[in-house]
């Protein structure tokens, strides 16, 4: 059985179920512009790279588009300051932790094990969803998809948290719900466990062959 020091968390669909308010945010901003709306499974599939590519993909899908027209089009930061606007105001609005995740975190740090969480939504909205579900006491290093010049799944979130809590990499285990979460751990050098619950672009996480599948978040 291993034990670890650190274990580092991914927040949208491995900590927190934050899918509905962030398609809410997106069909206020599309309704906005008088675009058609996007469906919840849709969203879901987009979600993982940050929020501002999941808008693009909203964007794109709505006017028959490529990705890059959109992401070259000279309307693209004024659609995505409305969508900042809406949200910021849905943000910890329709979220919720998943069953377990806050037990398991208080068991997990009164047991003396470091608790941080690498993730590529932009700290503004990851600093909201921690404090509305109270987890932000719980993190000693939280980096997010702004923080640095790099996101998931470049190691570069991973390596700052082990530099900064001096923390080695064979002590480490990171946690997600994605093929982007395994690939961070592994170029990281870190171990990998991932539950099967949360989003991962329409994928099986098993065919990302993590470490482990763990089926409930107490498995931790």
């Amino acid at each position: 059985m291993n034990h670890y020091d650190l274990i580092l968390f991914d927040l949208d669909g491995t900590l927190v179920e934050t899918a509905p308010e962030i398609c809410d945010a997106v069909n206020d901003t599309l309704q906005h512009f008088e675009l058609a709306s996007v469906s919840q499974t849709q969203v879901n599939d987009w979600i993982g790279h940050g929020t501002l590519e999941l808008l693009i993909q909203a964007l794109a899908f709505v006017q028959g588009k490529s990705t890059a027209e959109i992401r070259n089009s000279e309307r693209l930061p004024s659609i995505a300051s409305v969508f900042k606007t809406h949200y910021r105001a849905r943000c910890g609005t329709r979220s919720h932790c998943y069953p377990h995740v806050v037990d398991t975190l208080h068991r997990l740090k009164a047991q003396g094990v470091r608790l941080g969480v690498v993730t590529n939504k932009e700290g503004a909205y990851t600093q909201t969803v921690l404090d509305a579900h109270s987890l932000t006491p719980l993190f000693e290093c939280v980096i997010s998809g702004d923080t640095l010049p790099t996101k998931k799944p470049r190691p570069d979130g991973v390596l700052s948290c082990l530099e900064s809590l001096q923390v080695k990499a064979e002590r480490t285990l990171f946690v997600g719900d994605s093929s982007i979460d395994v690939a961070t751990a592994r170029n990281a050098g870190v171990a990998v466990w991932v539950v099967p619950y949360g989003y991962n672009m329409g994928q099986a996480i098993a065919d990302s062959q993590p470490d482990r599948i763990i089926a409930s978040f107490a498995e931790l």
